[in-house]
């Protein structure tokens, strides 16, 4: 996996991280090209598929700078099984015990799901630099995290779950935000079209949102 300063470094130039479902291999390499013309710099593969693991090893393996991350991690199997596969982060939706003594033994970028201040803090205190909120729309959005950042200044969110090209930019504006998740930029039906243009375009557009602009 990649290290914590190696992943910060890449949202920094691109803080909107593609959550995507994959469900044929073959679309492995023409998905990973399209996301980085684009100018992403990062994806979160799901493990929600059959093709999730050969999906996120033949991205890790293509020649661009590419963070390629597995994220639906809810066992110790699919830590395993990410890890095999090369995927360079771990999101995980949340946490239970048996779940975090699997992720205590990796180092690495771990991104464990939180939806409540006192996840939040917990997970913090256990050394994860970076959170995932999800499924943010639903626990309470912009204003939630807002709420956060002033009692809270230390911990720093990914915003994941009902991000659109509409709200992203009130996420990004929030000093505690250092990324959002996102499942718009490339969708079931342009992946099955082979539409990597389309895609490339809205993956531009998703830096430009990240980018203020």
């Amino acid at each position: 996996m990649k290290t914590m300063t190696a992943f910060r470094a890449a949202i920094e130039k691109a803080p909107v991280v593609p959550v995507l479902t994959v469900h044929d291999v073959s679309h492995a390499e023409p998905l990973g090209e399209a996301l980085a013309r684009g100018g992403l710099t990062s994806v979160e593969i799901t493990l929600r598929t059959p093709a999730a693991l050969e999906v996120i090893r033949r991205m890790g393996q293509m020649d661009n700078d590419l963070l390629v991350g597995a994220g639906t991690i809810i066992s110790e199997g699919d830590v395993d099984a990410a890890l095999k596969a090369g995927a360079d982060f771990l999101v995980t939706p949340g946490a239970s015990p048996l779940l975090l003594e699997a992720l205590g033994s990796h180092d690495g970028v771990i991104l464990p799901g939180v939806s409540t201040v006192s996840e939040a803090m917990a997970r913090f205190d256990e050394g994860y630099g970076v959170v995932k909120f999800f499924p943010a729309e639903a626990s309470g959005g912009v204003n939630f995290l807002k709420a956060l950042g002033g009692p809270l200044p230390h911990i720093d969110f990914m915003p994941t779950g009902g991000v659109t090209p509409e709200n992203a930019a009130d996420y990004l504006a929030l000093r505690n935000v250092v990324a959002v998740g996102g499942s718009w930029i490339a969708s079931a039906d342009e992946m099955a079209k082979g539409d990597w243009d389309a895609i490339a375009d809205k993956a531009a557009h998703a830096v430009k949102i990240g980018r203020g602009g």
